[in-house]
């Protein structure tokens, strides 16, 4: 890794060091930005619920009702909901998909239109939840352009880090306000443990165990993303000394789901949440505080379902057996002691199915800890012991990383 960093502020890599100055320059904008608060708006000082996990991904910025409050979970929202739409649920949608690079670029310009349609109806909203009913309902309007145009912004700022910086540019915004809210947690759970305390002793080894564990599950993270399970790949045109005598795999990760099982589920959860703010029903209110709130045992309980059923519909969207299984049968491969066709798909749908089970549980209990730590410890709900920001934030890094070692790599390669 320091090999790595070591190469980039060479004098010969000035396209590459700049490409990183101006990734890190972009992502400052961001962080100035969130601290501009919109005209009108108080910051939110006490806790919000599920909506912590999108204050957590805009930086911060959702609690402060800064000009990028929305951050780009709208644009997200959207790419899922057209991801869904493909899957033989709209024809239109799934003929864009196989059009290619055309295709490709109309799903594109569509998400995005989408995206700053759901960010409208959100900056819309959110000023109701969060302020009340005011007599001037132009204020909303005026809120929800300002919080458009921020997420907007945003999006054509991941552009620029895509295409003149390093990395892809809306997850390393995302990932920016995740790293952004980092040191305000450690500083909530420092004065939640050390000020005051009868014991210093054990409130500093408290403080410390809280690092140790913090950075334990950061290392399992990291582990279990990186695992995949490589099943051998041999092609009847090609003789066992090809390519150097080197063995061809097809690599099925073990969390190939990512991320996506917790936000789908987190905005599933949401949404009762959100009617409770415009329902005055009494007894309904009740039910969806009661029952359908993750911070009760019994939404706690469908939440965790959640994860665990979108995380095998998503990895086996993302990932067809059919379609590798056609594709090896095509390109003249096959499994060693698998015959191709029907038997294949079986074959890898099985694989699948047992690897998947792995991370949709680890995806769960990731997702889980945050409500288990604050229902043991009693701290603020924006103090969070794993969670989704560190799923997020170290599969981002983790991408940008491997971009920049192949970027090194290939530059070294060419001088020589």
């Amino acid at each position: 890794m320091f090999a790595t960093f070591k190469q980039i502020f060479r004098s010969s890599n000035k396209d590459l060091r700049f490409r990183v100055l101006y990734t890190l320059g972009v992502l400052f904008i961001f962080a100035v930005g969130n601290s501009i608060t919109i005209p009108g708006m108080q910051v939110i000082n006490g806790n919000i619920g599920f909506l912590e996990l999108f204050n957590a991904m805009s930086g911060g910025g959702l609690k402060q009702f800064s000009i990028f409050a929305l951050g780009v979970m709208p644009y997200i929202t959207a790419s899922i909901i057209i991801q869904i739409l493909q899957m033989d649920i709209i024809p239109y949608f799934k003929e864009l998909k196989e059009m290619g690079e055309e295709g490709r670029r109309k799903i594109a310009k569509i998400t995005r239109y989408a995206g700053l349609a759901i960010a409208f109806i959100q900056g819309f909203f959110y000023p109701m939840m969060f302020i009340g009913k005011t007599s001037e309902p132009m204020f909303y309007f005026k809120t929800a352009l300002i919080l458009t145009a921020g997420t907007a912004f945003l999006l054509w700022l991941g552009d620029q880090i895509t295409n003149k910086g390093i990395g892809n540019g809306v997850s390393l915004i995302i990932m920016a306000g995740i790293v952004n809210t980092l040191p305000d947690m450690f500083v909530k759970v420092f004065n939640s443990l050390i000020p005051g305390a009868s014991n210093l002793l054990i409130a500093w080894l408290s403080f410390a165990l809280f690092i140790l564990l913090y950075l334990g599950i950061i290392v399992g993270v990291i582990f279990v993303q990186e695992a995949e399970r490589r099943i051998p790949i041999q092609y009847s045109n090609r003789s066992s000394s090809s390519y150097g005598g080197q063995q061809t795999f097809l690599p099925l990760r073990l969390n190939s789901a990512g991320v996506m099982p917790v936000i789908i589920a987190s905005v599933i959860m949401g949404i009762p949440s959100i009617l409770s703010y415009f329902i005055k029903n009494a007894k309904v209110v009740g039910f969806l505080n009661n029952y359908l709130s993750t911070s009760k045992p019994v939404g706690f309980i469908i939440y965790i379902l959640l994860i665990l059923i979108f995380t095998y519909v998503y990895t086996f969207l993302t990932i067809n057996p059919d379609e590798l299984s056609k594709n090896l049968n095509k390109n003249g491969g096959y499994i060693p002691g698998i015959r191709p066709g029907s038997e294949t798909k079986k074959y890898i749908s099985k694989v699948l199915s047992r690897i998947t089970f792995m991370g949709a549980i680890f995806i769960a209990i990731i997702a889980a800890l945050p409500t288990i730590f604050t229902a043991i410890t009693g701290m603020d709900d924006s103090v969070k012991l794993g969670g989704t920001s560190i799923l997020i934030a170290v599969g981002v890094l983790l991408e940008t990383y491997k971009q920049l070692e192949s970027s090194v790599a290939s530059r070294n390669y060419n001088r020589r």
